[in-house]
């Protein structure tokens, strides 16, 4: 009996680290460029989703009464619409429990119909477009401000401050670009500001000389492009290779370390871009974000880094609320998210919109993105 009795403990001694070691395993996914003129900006919200993901695992989970650990689904989308919904279909199937993405608001609006049917929630850190809200999809939600917010603002800084009376605007036919484009026409009409020309170009084109040589004839004040670095760094180098003396504006998707390179000798004070949200070291978490991030990825914060960070705890926060990972159960409980984020609080609306969006507006001075308002 005493042999048995030994037995018995020894198994159970060791059991019990086993049981310690059991983990659930939850997915969550990430879909954006990681190829393509944009995969800077793509690996960029890559690495911050991993560093929620690694902040989360690091302090050992209990949900639903299971140990769990996080592991990142990446999905290449290109920024591509129909490749958006074919990552979308990959993730679902995969039966990731959540997603951060997409990047773009071409990609993210296609997309969201695939994880309504399958019933995944998905927080973009980055696709600005109101249209990703408007379509009434319960799985649909953003951390960061849209673009109406972007066009107000631009269109009052542009007259107010800029004195602009005759505005060009271009854009390269996205769901993002011509958002951008449009919100800045509706703000310009409201104050009583011309929209000279309404120029259009694509996503993919590096040559604007005769879109451009149209613009000069019109002498704008200033030229307005909605759309990427990629595209908005070339036309900024032909403006100023046809003597066209104007301000050139942008949206976010400008207002990034990589314009800086690509534009490089064309960049002066009269280029200005809005950005979504606020600027690093305004955020109450930025600094120190900044830091670990560079630590980790031995790469300095792109653009949005901080609002995947954001975005991917926000997933995490529904489900600790829920109490669990299952998107069915967890999915009503991100209207009950509050919590204070890297970027500042999270909260949602109804839509799916960040309760407390904001926007920063920038100059180019002495070489980088200085802030002005």
């Amino acid at each position: 009996m005493k042999k048995i009795a030994l037995a018995i403990v020894c198994l159970g001694t060791l059991a019990a680290p086993l049981a310690v070691q059991a983990q659930t395993v939850v997915k969550i996914a990430f879909a954006g460029p990681l190829t393509g003129p944009v995969a800077h900006v793509g690996k960029d919200e890559e690495f911050g989703t991993l560093l929620a993901l690694d902040d989360a695992n690091a302090k050992g989970l209990t949900i639903g009464g299971q140990k769990v650990r996080f592991e990142l689904m990446a999905e290449d989308d290109q920024g591509d619409p129909r490749q958006a919904t074919v990552v979308a279909q990959r993730i679902v199937d995969a039966g990731a429990k959540g997603v951060v993405g997409h990047v773009t608001s071409g990609a993210a609006i296609p997309a969201a119909a695939i994880y309504e049917q399958g019933g995944v929630p998905a927080i973009t850190p980055s696709a600005t477009s109101p249209k990703l809200t408007q379509q009434g999809f319960k799985v649909a939600y953003r951390v960061i401000a849209n673009d109406f917010q972007q066009g107000e603002a631009m269109a009052k800084y542009a007259v107010d401050a800029l004195k602009a009376k005759k505005i060009a605007i271009v854009d390269d036919r996205t769901a993002y670009g011509q958002g951008l484009g449009d919100a800045l026409a509706d703000n310009l009409k409201k104050l009583g500001v011309q929209v000279i020309a309404r120029e259009y170009t694509t996503d993919k084109a590096v040559d604007f000389t005769a879109l451009l040589t149209r613009l000069k004839s019109k002498q704008p004040d200033a030229i307005f492009y909605g759309g990427m670095d990629a595209q908005g760094a070339p036309m900024l180098k032909q403006i100023k290779q046809l003597g066209i003396n104007t301000k050139f504006l942008a949206g976010d998707g400008v207002c990034t370390g990589e314009m800086l390179k690509l534009a490089a000798q064309a960049m002066s004070p009269d280029v200005y871009c809005t950005q979504a949200g606020l600027p690093a070291e305004k955020m109450p978490g930025g600094t120190e974000f900044k830091k670990r991030f560079k630590q980790r990825f031995n790469t300095d914060v792109q653009l949005y880094a901080p609002y995947a960070y954001d975005a991917a705890n926000a997933l995490i926060e529904a489900m600790k609320l829920a109490n669990s990972v299952d998107p069915a159960k967890y999915l009503p409980m991100l209207q009950k998210v509050n919590f204070k984020g890297v970027t500042g609080t999270v909260a949602f609306d109804p839509k799916g919109d960040n309760r407390f969006g904001g926007i920063s507006l920038y100059q180019f001075k002495n070489g980088k993105w200085a802030v002005i308002n």
